[in-house]
């Protein structure tokens, strides 16, 4: 059964078909709601999912490697020995000369020269200024993971006698594409909070980045966040610091936070594969809400960052729409952050829409919500990938199905309910498997979006 609505906004129930039938009762145009759009897709990497290798796969990650004096590798540091070496005896005797030099001190100094010292009875070297690499690696598993959606049954005799049907068409068209943009943005933007291995909740003191957590409230640390995401019900904010302590936000975004992250994130390597560059420097990407960039670059202290930036956007952050940095990031805008109500340190998840019969309303809790999420985004964090059509094998084919959310016309045959095949639907199949790969680089902001006070 499907609905329409009045001027009142009220859902009715109409008519027997997917299709407005009447043609005397609506115009020539067509006209359809739209939902917000992100940067999302355009920021997370996507590559194809492995084939042939299992639903589950695991990522094999490499940490940082420095020089250490020590070969079961403790005390950073690399040993410097003398190349010249100082004798206090020579077996072979002071007539025998290489130039002014005895013969067996210039052999050992040329011995030296090549980073060894030799011993007067010949042994091995006792020093020989060796320092040491050792590697530590570790495995991330990650699995494949579907969706599917369907849109109502529609009528083929009913299309006949549709007004403008293919003006109705081409809305039902858009509004499914929209929904699977829609649907892509939502995934990127929770695989990403749930796989980043940092969490920032914004204090008025003492602000501090979190990279363990203890969230089952035993004053025990729990391994990393990215076990422990806010959107699993789990995150207890009023036990989730270190040693049990209430984290529980109660200051705004501020730039002094996003400091410490850059000056981190800088010195764990990320500044390489930043977004960009600016007087030597690595800008990142910030995902945040158009509340909060303002928020930022008005705050006491720090606007004239933006009155002098004149500097240039890179090219892969230009075509979104960014016209400057601000203080090493690029704030990139997504009005449809995640937002959420606190209660004794349970966060609830508040979405922007609300759906009822079929009918996206805006969600006014969701503009009164106190706590927000924002994102340092990093193209090394995550990397999405999605299954090839797969049409057969081994003489066996059958029609390819499209993982990134096309939506195909089924028509199936049915012996009691569809024998004519004069009903189908619109079916769209969404599969991804988030891969894990420098997760140190990623970082969530819990902030309190009605505070005045900046967090410090």
């Amino acid at each position: 059964m499907a609905t329409f609505q009045n001027n009142a906004d009220t859902a009715l129930t109409a008519i027997d078909a997917a299709l407005v039938q009447e043609a005397g009762r609506i115009g020539a145009d067509i006209h359809k709601r739209t939902l917000h759009t992100s940067a999302w897709m355009d920021l997370i990497k996507q590559s194809p999912f492995p084939e042939g290798m299992g639903y589950t796969q695991q990522t094999l990650i490499y940490d940082r490697a420095l020089p250490t004096t020590d070969s079961t590798g403790n005390n950073s540091g690399v040993t410097w020995g003398s190349i010249a070496v100082t004798e206090t005896s020579d077996t072979l005797g002071t007539s025998q000369t290489i130039g002014s030099q005895p013969l067996a001190k210039a052999a050992k100094q040329f011995a030296g020269d090549r980073g060894a010292d030799i011993n007067d009875d010949n042994t091995a070297p006792t020093d020989d200024a060796r320092s040491y690499i050792n590697f530590s690696r570790k495995l991330k598993p990650y699995t494949l993971r579907r969706a599917n959606v369907e849109s109502p049954k529609i009528s083929l005799e009913d299309l006949r006698f549709a007004a403008h049907r293919q003006d109705q068409l081409r809305a039902i068209m858009d509004l499914m594409t929209e929904a699977t943009a829609y649907t892509w943005e939502s995934r990127y933007r929770d695989e990403y909070e749930r796989l980043s291995a940092n969490f920032m909740a914004a204090k008025t003191a003492g602000t501090v980045v979190q990279t363990v957590v203890d969230a089952d409230g035993d004053a025990a640390s729990d391994d990393v966040y990215e076990d422990n995401s806010i959107n699993n019900g789990v995150f207890d904010l009023s036990t989730s610091g270190v040693g049990n302590t209430d984290i529980t936000p109660d200051a705004n975004i501020s730039n002094a936070i996003l400091d410490k992250i850059y000056y981190q994130n800088v010195r764990k390597g990320a500044g390489r594969d930043a977004y960009g560059r600016e007087n030597g420097r690595p800008v990142f990407a910030l995902v945040c809400s158009s509340e909060a960039s303002y928020q930022l670059q008005t705050e006491a202290g720090f606007r004239d960052d933006v009155r002098y930036n004149a500097a240039r956007v890179s090219e892969l952050i230009a075509p979104l729409g960014v016209e400057k940095s601000f203080r090493g990031y690029y704030h990139m805008v997504d009005d449809l952050a995640p937002r959420y109500t606190e209660t004794s340190g349970v966060l609830t998840r508040v979405l922007p829409y609300t759906v009822t019969l079929g009918i996206v309303t805006d969600n006014p809790a969701y503009e009164t919500a106190p706590l927000e999420a924002a994102f340092v985004l990093h193209s090394e964090v995550m990397e999405s990938q999605i299954p090839n059509p797969f049409s057969g094998s081994n003489g066996l084919s059958f029609n390819a199905c499209d993982y990134k959310g096309k939506f195909n016309w089924l028509n199936i045959a049915s012996e009691d309910k569809n024998p004519d095949q004069t009903n189908g639907f619109f079916r769209g199949v969404l599969a991804s498997a988030s891969k894990p790969i420098k997760t140190e680089f990623g970082y969530v902001i819990l902030f309190k979006r009605d505070s005045a006070t900046p967090a410090a």
